[in-house]
């Protein structure tokens, strides 16, 4: 009995050069690291939103379920 003989794959074509990512893919992420830096360096600037207890309520559920 002849065993069967495994021919090569055929390599994917490469999509490298081809892919484009739109101007708001790399410009978003960089100003969301700006932005939490900026609040690193200068924590007086964060302030605390007042007035929005569901809010609060739902962070203090959730950080009791995380604790179980």
């Amino acid at each position: 009995m002849s065993a069967r003989t495994h021919s090569r794959p055929v390599p994917a074509p490469r999509a490298g050069a081809a892919t484009r990512l739109p101007w708001w893919a790399l410009a978003l992420p960089a100003l969301a690291f700006v932005a939490l830096l900026a609040l690193v360096l200068n924590p007086s600037d964060a302030h605390a939103a007042a007035g929005e207890p569901a809010l609060t309520l739902l962070v203090e559920r959730a950080q009791q379920l995380m604790a179980r």
